[in-house]
Order: structure tokens, then sequence, then C-alpha cells
């Protein structure tokens, strides 16, 4: 059964930091992208980042390019995204879900999944 727990949410300052962690079981993350999204009530979801089955390719949505990085282990079947100089923009519910592929990262426009976690909630404010 694929499940896929996240947790590293909160609050924090602008120019703050946080690490989310996304524990997956049931699965290999050898075989499946795993992507982080946002949403936040009212809005679209948004496609944030990937890491794709192999380890070898990531991708990541404009507004945070240079601020998150994606990271796996694969020994504990976790995934990370390290979120840095947090704007209150970047506010919302973080999830992260999984779809079985062999490919490369898509663009985040067009990011899809089969499973997804419950999220974690960051909230960037003074």
């Amino acid at each position: 059964q694929v499940q896929l727990v996240e947790s590293g949410g909160g609050l924090v300052q602008p120019g703050g930091s946080l690490r989310l962690s996304c524990a997956a079981s049931g699965f290999t993350l050898e075989v499946y992208h795993i992507y982080w999204f946002r949403q936040v009530p009212g809005k679209e979801r948004e496609g944030v980042s990937c890491i794709s089955s192999s380890g070898g390719s990531t991708s990541y949505a404009d507004p945070v390019k240079g601020r998150f990085t994606i990271s796996r282990d694969k020994v504990k079947n976790t995934v990370y995204l390290q979120m840095n100089s947090l704007k209150p923009e970047d506010t919302a519910l973080y999830y992260c879900a999984t779809r079985e592929s062999s490919f490369t990262c898509p663009n985040a426009a067009i990011y899809n999944y089969q499973y997804r976690g419950q999220g974690t909630q960051v909230t960037v404010s003074s």
C-alpha cells in the first residue's frame, strides 16, 4: 500500500528556512518520481519540485528556483525539500505526491500524480 507522510512544516519568519520531509512506504523511490505541490485555499494547486526515480533529474517551479532544493535518502526512503529565503507568498499546505515513471522530471506546470500525502502547513509571517 503506497503511503506518503509529510512533516517539517511550521511557522517561520520571512527570510527563514524549513526542511520538509516526505516518508514513503509501500514502494521504492527507484521506480517512482516524487513531487512537491503546494495549495492555498481558493487557488489552484502549484507544482513546486520534482526528483526523478533515478535521482538524476530534478525540476523546480520558477518562483522557488534558487531557494528550494529537493533531495532524497534511498536508505530511509525519504525525500526532502529544503526551503531557504522563505517569503510570505510561500505560505501554503505542502504535500508530496508520487507517480511511477522512468523519464526525467517534467516542467513543474505539468506535474501529475497517482498518490499523495495529507500535507504539512507552512506559514511564513513576521
